[in-house]
């Protein structure tokens, strides 16, 4: 059998990095590509976003989008730009968010070209936005929408099935079957796995069999800690005790709405004051709306509540920031209270003027809420440093920075591995994706120590052929 007619892997993205997330399926003249997302973090990756990828947008059949957050989307409208004009597969959920998403983000590009202009603090003249509105609009008439469950067809050797992933509001893993001939592959990508018993989403579902696997590695060396709400009423009670802000760079998609849940239980078990929550992010505010309007997604909990008229999403004193001169004027507000602003990661958006004001206060603290990829302020801020650059300041750092991971909305060492024991059997081949370096080989010599299976981290920019289970 000829080489080019067997299906072939090749990682575009998410390899090596928690970012980018491309994978790409070639068999003969089709090809398809598994999320299409941008490269965050550090100036090489960026740059990545800049450069044309390792396939041919024009090429391309289709895309199956995983979920909405911007290093799973986030490319679509450059590849819109650059000529693809296929379908884009993803759950309602997922269309919802992804019209938030890129909307914003291509927003935020435009601004920021504008603002390098005007400053003129860009290398570049003039500074020009990655994509634009009209990008972002033209990759969203792409979209289309399949239920859970439900197979559908990719290309003419090619089907998929969504099942739920846990992780945010239309997250999936994607169960692919290849025909290879008068053969057929099992190839199954895991996207962002979630967590089990956590609240509003469903738990994340299991998949029968696989050939091929890909399973995302994000915190595959650590297991998350359990008194997430222990933590977090330390930090607002300390907070209130010295009249305190407490900043929260919040990732818009299920961090901030899981946030706001675990303050209100807090609060209605009287283990906090019920300080004044403003939500500093519109994309924010627009997905909770998005999330009300998913009961698909929803674990009871939520739905219980929903059905009492009571909102599952609100703490007592809370209050939307839409207006960006209201925004600017909490800056100059006086605590206690808590600000909760995007980006989760601390590299754009509002939560910058509110980290430039309030980082050199020693009565203030950052809370970092979920994972911080390397080079982003975040993490610079998760690792102690004593000053941060911010719109070309060096800013001092007094305030106090706390990290809370058991709010993360990504499956940890023990919760992956959970998921893996559910397939009846070891794949032919199991690749890591979606990691930083040292947890995608931790988690990869974790699932060889204990399950045996045959696995290995994928390397970026490689090309694999797929086989079946002997």
């Amino acid at each position: 059998m000829r080489t080019d007619s067997r299906w072939t892997l090749t990682f575009a993205g998410g390899a090596g990095t928690v970012t980018g997330s491309k994978h790409l399926l070639r068999h003969g003249d089709e090809q398809l590509l598994l999320d299409c997302g941008l490269f965050q973090g550090p100036k090489n990756l960026r740059l990545r976003n800049w450069s044309d990828p390792i396939f041919d947008p024009k090429a391309l059949g289709a895309v199956v989008l995983s979920h909405g957050h911007l290093d799973h989307c986030g490319y679509l409208p450059l590849l819109a730009q650059k000529g693809f004009t296929g379908p884009v597969h993803c759950t309602a959920g997922t269309a919802d968010l992804a019209a938030i998403v890129l909307r914003d983000a291509a927003r935020l590009q435009e601004e920021d070209a504008e603002d390098a202009n005007k400053g003129g603090y860009s290398r570049h003249t003039p500074a020009l936005p990655l994509y634009t509105i009209a990008d972002a609009e033209q990759a969203l008439t792409l979209l289309r929408v399949h239920n859970y469950g439900e197979r559908f067809h990719v290309s003419p050797s090619a089907t998929a099935l969504f099942r739920r992933a846990g992780h945010i509001l239309g997250s999936a893993s994607i169960d692919l079957e290849l025909i290879d001939g008068t053969d057929a592959l099992r190839l199954v990508f895991s996207g962002d796995l979630g967590r089990w018993g956590r609240p509003i989403l469903r738990d994340p579902e299991f998949v029968p069999e696989a050939d091929v696997l890909l399973v995302e590695s994000t915190y595959g060396n650590r297991v998350h800690v359990s008194d997430t709400a222990e933590q977090l009423a330390q930090v607002v009670n300390e907070a209130a005790a010295n009249d305190g802000v407490i900043v929260v760079p919040a990732f818009a998609i299920g961090r901030t709405q899981e946030l706001i849940w675990t303050l209100r239980q807090l609060e209605d078990a009287g283990r906090i004051p019920a300080l004044p929550v403003y939500i500093d992010s519109p994309m924010a505010i627009n997905v909770t709306d998005v999330y009300c309007r998913h009961p698909e997604d929803h674990d009871l909990d939520m739905t219980l509540l929903m059905d009492e008229k009571r909102c599952p999403l609100c703490c007592r004193k809370y209050q939307m920031v839409r207006d960006v001169r209201e925004s600017r004027a909490l800056t100059r507000k006086k605590g206690p209270m808590i600000v909760i602003a995007g980006s989760g990661m601390a590299t754009g958006g509002r939560v910058l003027h509110h980290l430039k004001a309030r980082l050199s206060d020693p009565t203030s603290i950052v809370l970092l809420s979920g994972y911080q990829a390397i080079g982003t302020r975040g993490r610079l801020l998760q690792d102690g440093v004593t000053t941060l650059r911010m719109h070309g300041d060096d800013i001092p750092i007094r305030a106090q920075v706390r990290n809370v991971v058991g709010l993360s909305a990504h499956a940890d060492r023990n919760e992956l591995l959970r998921w893996l024991r559910g397939f009846s059997g070891a794949p032919a081949h199991t690749y890591v994706v979606h990691g930083e370096p040292e947890a995608s080989a931790a988690f990869a010599a974790s699932v060889q120590e204990e399950l045996n299976w045959n696995i290995s981290v994928a390397q970026d920019g490689a090309t694999v052929e797929l086989r079946k289970v002997s």
